[in-house]
C-alpha cells in the first residue's frame, strides 16, 4: 500500500485570472500551502471550482508517494 501525501492551501484567484488559462497566457496556478511550501501544478486540476467570480476556498491536494497528483478537494 503506497503512502499518500496531502497538501493544503488556498486560492483567490478572480474569474479574469483563471480565464488566461484559456488565453495561452497561464497553464498552470502557484500558490503557497499552509505550511509555507510553494506550490505549482496544472490550472486544469482546478477548473471545476470556477465560478463566476473565480476560484475561491480552502483546498486539498492529495498526491502519491512519488509526488504524482491524485486528486483536489474543495475543504469545507
Amino acid at each position: 500500500m503506497s503512502n499518500r501525501r496531502y497538501i493544503r492551501f488556498r486560492l483567490n484567484l478572480s474569474y479574469d485570472q483563471y480565464l488566461a488559462v484559456y488565453q495561452g497566457h497561464a497553464k498552470t496556478v502557484t500558490t503557497l500551502s499552509d505550511d509555507g511550501r510553494r506550490v505549482v501544478f496544472p490550472a486544469g486540476n482546478v477548473q471545476r471550482y470556477l465560478t463566476k467570480s473565480g476560484i475561491q476556498g480552502h483546498f486539498e491536494m492529495e498526491l502519491t508517494e512519488a509526488n504524482k497528483f491524485v486528486s483536489i478537494k474543495k475543504l469545507a
